[in-house]
Order: C-alpha cells, then sequence, then structure tokens
C-alpha cells in the first residue's frame, strides 16, 4: 500500500470520517440514502448490519463487521455525488483484505455501480474521460493497478507505485 493508500485506509477507520463535496463542504446522507447506497452496491441487511459478503457458517472464516460508506464526494464534477462503500475480510476479498464499490448518484436520485474490485482505491489527479479520476487499486506488494475510466468502464491503464510506472511481478 503506497503512502496515499495508507493515508485513506487509516481516515476510514477514523471515527466521525465527514464525507465532503469537491470544495470540501460536508456532505450528509439521510439514513434513507445511506441504505439506497448499500442496496444498490448489493449489500443485504441481516442483524442489524449490511453485507456483501458473507462467509459460509462452516468455512470457519469471521463473518464482516459490516460495509460502511468511506467517501461521498463529486468525483468526476458533474454535480451529483458518488460514493464508496467498503467490507473487508480475507475470505471474501482475499490478501487484499478489503473490497470496494464506486456508486454514482444518477439524476433520476438512483445509486449506480460504476465500478469495484478487491483492494483499497485512491483516486488520482490523473482523469479518464468525462472527468472521472483514474483509480490505483492498492493491496499488499509495491506495484499496484491503475483503471483509468473509458466512458463504459474503469479499465486497466497501467501500474504504479508512489506515482511511478512500475511492472508487477510475475
Amino acid at each position: 500500500m503506497n503512502k496515499g493508500q495508507a493515508a485513506w485506509a487509516a481516515m476510514v477507520l477514523v471515527a466521525g470520517f465527514t464525507p465532503v463535496h469537491a470544495d470540501n463542504s460536508p456532505i450528509t446522507l439521510s439514513p434513507a440514502e445511506a441504505a439506497a447506497v448499500y442496496k444498490a452496491a448489493g449489500a443485504v441487511h441481516k442483524k442489524g448490519i449490511w453485507l456483501l459478503c458473507e462467509p459460509p457458517a462452516d468455512s470457519g472464516a469471521p463473518v464482516s463487521s459490516g460495509v460502511t460508506i468511506d467517501e461521498v464526494r463529486d468525483l468526476n464534477g458533474d454535480g451529483r455525488p458518488e460514493a464508496v462503500v467498503s467490507d473487508s475480510g480475507s475470505y471474501c476479498y482475499g490478501h487484499a483484505g478489503m473490497g470496494y464499490q464506486l456508486l454514482s448518484k444518477q439524476a433520476n436520485g438512483s445509486w449506480k455501480v460504476i465500478t469495484g474490485n478487491n483492494g483499497i482505491p485512491e483516486f488520482l489527479k490523473t482523469k479518464g474521460k468525462n472527468g472521472w479520476p483514474d483509480i490505483s487499486v492498492g493491496g499488499p506488494g509495491f506495484c499496484f493497478p491503475v483503471e483509468r475510466w473509458n466512458g463504459k468502464a474503469y479499465e486497466l491503464n497501467r501500474f504504479e507505485y508512489e506515482g511511478k510506472r512500475c511492472k508487477p511481478p510475475r
């Protein structure tokens, strides 16, 4: 995990994290809006928590403590917020130990999954089509995939570590 991803992961764990607009003004989601984000991400509500991935009972793997909305802000400058929903656990997300879904609020008020992956997302200053930021997907190691929006989907664009191109080990 690079310095930016480590800082992001630490920020996510800090109680009281406040989602912000691009101008750093706070965004607040009502409980109903948060539930709409979770549902759009594919989470289910069980025993008072939202879950994206639940290991089988006989697997011995711990059950997730629940998904969280880690970040809410306008990432692409269209005036509508995006939300990052994350979940953790090695059973579901392998060595990265974390998975995420990036959702965007649509003009009709619904939420739509834009992308998701195993790992820790870091939104970079470089951009793809329509102002969407490139995403460095961190996890164990020192060379991370960077995905770029092509107008329809996020796709692998390059590999980087701390802003420098790299070749992942084979």
